[in-house]
């Protein structure tokens, strides 16, 4: 996480927190982003809004464009997050509005394709699953992603994010499974249902989701 933070900061980026080196614990310092943080389930509007879904995405281009070509990025097209969420976002005040700045977490963050990082976003930024009203809103504000990103392979968009929500419930099964006490907590706290429930609204309407983004 060092060297792709250092490599951000180096461009000038301020959309991720600075690395500060470790302390004598051997545990990685970063610098402190002021701003909200999405944590709790009931959010003002503004996190939400169509202006954050652009800017979350165009943040992202810009990290991943940063990347592309680097030697982090290995033989992939760039370096993903690979845990992007508003949980995961610094909001900050813009122009009397909150907006997406920053991003956080870089703990997963790995060689990969840009269409994982996306996929991520609109499954997490639109929350994809049962608790959609409206299937054909969240269908068009996942092309507003796509679109703002200038996502240029699509046709796999939707494959991508069922392969998120299907890689998520299994992950937390088995390491559950094998003693892991955090994973046990999410389990026991009904994430593998959540998760699994999602996957199948994505399922469901697959059709429709895929057609946004043609």
């Amino acid at each position: 996480m060092g060297d792709l933070l250092r490599l951000l900061e180096a461009s000038g980026w301020t959309g991720a927190p600075r690395y500060l080196g470790v302390d004598d614990e051997g545990r990685e310092i970063l610098s402190y982003l002021e701003g909200h943080v999405a944590w709790e389930p009931r959010q003002p509007a503004a996190v939400s809004s169509e202006e954050s879904l652009v800017t979350v995405a165009r943040l992202v281009r810009e990290f991943h464009d940063l990347t592309a070509g680097t030697s982090l990025a290995g033989d992939q097209e760039v370096v993903c997050h690979n845990d992007l969420s508003p949980k995961n976002t610094v909001y900050q005040l813009c122009g009397g509005e909150l907006r997406p700045a920053a991003f956080i977490d870089w703990d997963l963050a790995a060689p990969g394709a840009r269409i994982h990082d996306i996929a991520h976003v609109c499954w997490q930024y639109l929350n994809l699953g049962p608790s959609v009203a409206d299937v054909e809103e969240a269908a068009r504000r996942m092309r507003l992603i796509v679109d703002s990103y200038e996502l240029s392979d699509r046709q796999c968009l939707v494959s991508t994010i069922l392969w998120w929500q299907d890689r998520c419930w299994r992950g937390i099964e088995s390491q559950a499974d094998a003693g892991d006490v955090a994973m046990a907590r999410l389990r026991d706290a009904g994430v593998v249902r959540h998760v699994r429930t999602a996957y199948r609204w994505v399922s469901d309407h697959r059709a429709a989701l895929e057609r946004s983004v043609r």
